[in-house]
């Protein structure tokens, strides 16, 4: 796909401002949109110095916690494959934690930030100091913050323990798992443990001072899972078109889907909560739409993965400074949408849905009325989803099931007489007849003889 000139003008320019006005030394970004780069820019040196080597798609910058989406992908393929359950507790896989404050806490709450466990490391700063082994860091005695399940959290120390528990599962390194099971089946080969040239310095920018200092780089040790890799615009835009559903033979997309999730709402009191955690992925509501991804940072480094997860449309951005970055992400999404905006699906007859015809309109749960609808997708729509309890419906073998709303999960079966006519649908044990209360179907608790009087 090639993008209108005024497009790639619009996008240029907006990513030469957060460069110039965010005082960062590079910035390189990329849009996704049917699976592949679109587009991708660059801005700057990675020295920050006129005289300096310019950025571009192919720089490598560090993704700071964008890491933990590959570790928590690895969590979920090894799920699949009944090397684990997400209600598994830790100490079942690395038994060593039992004597731990930690050890009870289970794989999904390490993977939504829900286990309580501490953000940091108990000893020095670890994204800057030089990591120990796996030994190290549990000797280090982490402790829980929170009850396991109260809260959302957010534990680096957390994704350590789960770097630990894919590699103790996949007898190699959390590292190498990732390589061999992801990054190569993906053509991610500029994607990297430790820095691979080109790549960039990490920069501090001084606040009040258009001058610049080293930040160091160095190996994490355990807590690599945490925020260890490296990676291109044009790598990271592989992994965004992964999150939009476009490697189904490395994780189903209900797998996929049910990361996607918003388990833990990450609540900032007063303020409306926009951002929540999946399992491995952050995900945000914004306006009721919703988005995949993660952010990244580390000393010297930027990052950001955003992926709307309706459209498939992502972005990726990096930034080698400390702090400073603003919304990009965001603002460049909006301008490929508003630019170059999806084409609209036309509408076409569908005979089939002549054979249900007898479910579609009104029905009443007790005195409240709904209208249900066939949908095009073959499933069926009650009421309005997202209001009150309206909800949508997939078929199955016995009936339907709920895709959202107060009824995601729940069995929607329709209940015919001798003559073959629907009577009434059974929701969930809840009954809905074609009048309130109609004295012909089967309510329970029966209809009172004086009916409505």
């Amino acid at each position: 796909m090639t993008l209108e000139p005024t497009t790639t003008v619009a996008l240029d320019r907006r990513l030469a401002q957060e460069q110039s006005t965010c005082r960062l030394p590079s910035v390189a970004a990329g849009l996704v949109r049917g699976g592949e780069l679109v587009w991708s820019g660059a801005v700057g040196t990675v020295t920050g110095r006129s005289d300096g080597e310019p950025a571009t798609a192919d720089t490598q910058y560090r993704i700071g916690s964008i890491t933990k989406t590959f570790v928590g992908v690895e969590v979920l393929r090894l799920r699949d494959a009944g090397a684990l359950d997400l209600s598994d507790r830790i100490d079942d896989h690395l038994p060593e934690t039992a004597a731990s404050d930690f050890g009870h806490v289970t794989v999904a709450q390490l993977l939504s930030h829900s286990s309580g466990l501490q953000a940091e490391t108990s000893g020095p700063w670890w994204e800057r100091t030089e990591g120990g082994d796996w030994a190290d860091l549990l000797a280090s005695r982490p402790q829980l913050r929170f009850r396991p399940g109260a809260r959302f959290h957010y534990s680096n120390v957390g994704y350590a323990v789960l770097g630990e528990l894919v590699g103790r599962l996949r007898g190699v390194p959390w590292d190498e798992a990732v390589r061999t099971g992801l990054l190569d089946p993906l053509g991610m080969a500029r994607t990297s443990l430790r820095p691979q040239a080109p790549s960039a310095p990490g920069w501090a920018v001084h606040p009040l001072a258009d001058l610049v200092h080293v930040e160091p780089e160095h190996h994490a040790g355990a807590m690599a899972p945490a925020g260890q890799l490296w990676s291109t615009v044009e790598d990271l835009s592989r992994w965004a078109a992964f999150l939009a559903g476009g490697a189904a033979s490395l994780l189903s997309p209900e797998t996929l889907a049910e990361m996607c999730l918003p388990i833990v709402v990450n609540d900032t009191p007063g303020q409306a909560w926009t951002g929540a955690h999946g399992l491995g992925w952050q995900v945000w509501n914004v306006e009721g739409r919703r988005f995949g991804g993660h952010g990244g940072s580390m000393p010297g480094f930027l990052a950001g993965l955003r992926v709307d997860l309706e459209t498939g449309d992502g972005c990726v951005v990096f930034a080698n400074a400390t702090s400073g970055i603003g919304p990009i992400s965001v603002d460049l999404l909006s301008l490929l949408a508003e630019h170059e905006p999806l084409p609209t699906t036309p509408w076409t007859a569908d005979a089939e849905q002549a054979t249900g015809l007898d479910l579609v309109g009104d029905w009443y749960w007790g005195t409240t009325p709904y209208t249900l609808r066939l949908a095009a997708d073959g499933g069926l729509v009650l009421g309005e989803p997202g209001v009150h309890r309206g909800s949508r419906f997939a078929p199955t073998d016995t009936g339907w099931v709920g895709l959202d709303g107060y009824h995601e999960g729940e069995p929607l079966v329709a209940h015919r007489d001798p003559d073959g006519r629907v009577g009434h649908l059974d929701l969930g044990s809840f009954r809905f007849s074609r009048t309130p209360y109609d004295p012909t179907a089967q309510i329970p608790g029966d209809v009172h003889p004086d009916r409505w009087h």
